[in-house]
């Protein structure tokens, strides 16, 4: 009886609400939020950005959850430096808590990309991704080789006559002078250009140009220099007009004379005198014209009234109001020899002592990756500080009192690749075949690269240029910068000037300053050519022997 009331009862209550049949939901708790549990690309698991990535990576995503597979197309995405979505193939694994991402299709080499999972991802029970995922990806170098191989003579030359067409077929049409870079317009360099001058001889001997187009090359030149160009007691500025002459300053104050870029060109000049050396009415023309422009040089006025040390600047206007003592060690050494090697301005080997060896201060003689540094700043410095004065004067068996100059020049080398290979900061791409540290563009602007000064920028012209010091090391660079990477570093003029691995950056800038050590040192390291000329000048002797230099 209790069980019939039951019953009616029951049905008294459905048949409320209209005659409508109810029924009554499930109590669900609410929905649980879940996190990332770990990530790997390729089975590396790791927490920050990833570099060297293959181009074909497997993405494992874990997460703390079991996923809702409905909600993983608009939440996960893959995106390159362009923000465009790379296609995807998206699965799940370990119990649906574990996300597989692989790309559907082959990625860029050395090309940045972005993975991100917004929190749009769900779990199965409706919980959301607390935080979103965002992880940076480099993909690595593609190590194939983008050109033919050749035998490495042939490279060298192939180097040596791409970047020449920087000095003859980019050079100023009306002065003939190198501009300072590639898209420097109007503006030459006086350095630059005493270091295209040296690459003419080079060009003539393997045959890039004719003898009688050298000459003419350099004559024009000349006739530029010795009549468009200011001259400021002798010496001329860092940066010119290269159709008037006029000066175009370098920094404020600076638009004067600049002593070192003068010592380069003049280096130059000295080293096309002793090539030029034939009997026709051009070449004794050339030579006297040489002549006049060298000993104009008023070396000694530079002491600043007399002190035992030159100056780098003067300005008509601002006077020695830069203020920069020309000091060791760096690149400044043919500064002071061609100085002390000046028959009409000579200076003392005083002013050598106390001003640029800074009697002594200039010395390091420390260890560095186990090689000996003679001179210099910590770990060497940029290694330009061993190949701007070193293409004309010779290091092999010289010394002074203060080092033994074959020993900075290799050692200081080796440093610079010991510190690349090991790699202190990381860089991705730094190895034994990828280095060199020295002044160049870097990404924004131009810095001077070393081991105390890296930004993880490498500039060609640093290893290239170290050959005659280091060339099974150099010869590898070589080989990587040319092979592997291919037309992303060479380019019209040969090297582009510096890259970044790493960024991944390439420079599309070439410099004179930078091109031109290049061409003259790999002939130095073939054939020694201009090391025989400039050392065959009697002046250059004269000043090595007055500031203690000697040869065994």
């Amino acid at each position: 009886m209790v069980r019939k009331l039951s019953y009616f009862f029951l049905l008294f209550i459905l048949a409320g609400c209209n005659g409508k049949e109810q029924t009554v939901p499930d109590v669900v708790p609410p929905s649980a939020s879940f996190s990332l549990n770990y990530l790997k690309i390729n089975g590396i698991r790791f927490l920050s950005d990833l570099k060297g990535v293959t181009s074909k990576p497997i993405i494992e995503v874990a997460f703390t959850s079991m996923l809702n597979q409905t909600s993983l197309p608009p939440s996960v995405t893959l995106t390159d430096k362009n923000q465009i979505s790379i296609p995807l193939e998206l699965s799940l694994a370990g119990h649906d808590s574990i996300l597989l991402i692989k790309p559907a299709t082959v990625l860029n080499y050395l090309s940045n990309y972005t993975l991100t999972i917004t929190t749009a991802l769900q779990s199965k029970g409706g919980g959301t991704l607390l935080s979103p995922v965002n992880v940076n990806m480099l993909t690595a170098m593609d190590s194939t080789y983008k050109f033919p191989v050749i035998p490495d003579d042939s490279l060298l030359t192939k180097i040596q006559r791409q970047t020449f067409r920087y000095f003859w077929d980019f050079a100023h049409p009306v002065s003939g002078m190198a501009r300072e870079r590639n898209s420097s317009g109007e503006v030459v360099t006086t350095g630059g250009t005493g270091f295209g001058i040296m690459a003419i001889p080079v060009a003539v001997e393997r045959k890039f140009i004719s003898r009688a187009d050298g000459i003419a090359r350099i004559q024009t030149m000349l006739d530029f220099l010795g009549s468009k160009a200011p001259r400021f007691h002798g010496a001329f500025s860092h940066w010119m007009n290269g159709t008037t002459g006029v000066v175009v300053p370098f920094a404020p104050k600076d638009n004067g004379a600049d002593l070192v870029e003068t010592s380069y060109l003049m280096m130059g000049l000295l080293t096309a005198r002793q090539y030029f050396n034939g009997n026709s009415a051009e070449e004794i023309r050339l030579r006297i014209d040489i002549n006049a422009l060298w000993n104009s040089v008023e070396w000694d006025w530079y002491q600043k009234g007399g002190t035992n040390v030159l100056y780098w600047n003067w300005s008509p206007v601002y006077d020695f109001a830069v203020n920069v003592p020309v000091s060791g060690w760096n690149e400044c050494l043919i500064t002071y020899v061609l100085a002390a090697a000046s028959t009409t301005h000579p200076i003392s080997k005083a002013v050598y002592d106390n001003g640029f060896a800074r009697n002594g201060a200039m010395q390091n003689n420390q260890s560095y990756y186990g090689y000996q540094l003679p001179l210099g700043p910590v770990f060497g410095g940029p290694l330009f500080f061993e190949e701007y004065s070193f293409l004309g004067l010779n290091p092999t068996g010289m010394s002074d009192g203060w080092a033994n100059y074959q020993l900075q020049t290799i050692n200081h080398t080796k440093i610079n690749y010991s510190y690349c290979q090991s790699n202190p900061k990381q860089y991705y791409g730094y190895s034994h075949q990828c280095w060199g540290l020295t002044a160049s563009d870097v990404p924004g602007g131009y810095a001077a690269g070393s081991p105390t000064s890296d930004q993880g920028v490498i500039a060609p012209t640093a290893a290239v240029s170290a050959l005659p010091y280091a060339p099974e090391e150099s010869l590898r660079a070589i080989r990587f910068f040319y092979y592997q990477l291919g037309d992303k570093l060479w380019g019209e003029y040969g090297f582009k000037d510096a890259f970044s691995l790493d960024s991944p950056w390439f420079a599309d800038s070439y410099l004179a300053i930078d091109q031109g050590p290049q061409i003259g040192m790999i002939e130095n390291y073939r054939t020694g050519l201009l090391w025989k000329l400039l050392m065959s000048c009697p002046e250059v002797q004269t000043g090595l022997t007055k500031l203690g230099f000697s040869y065994k």
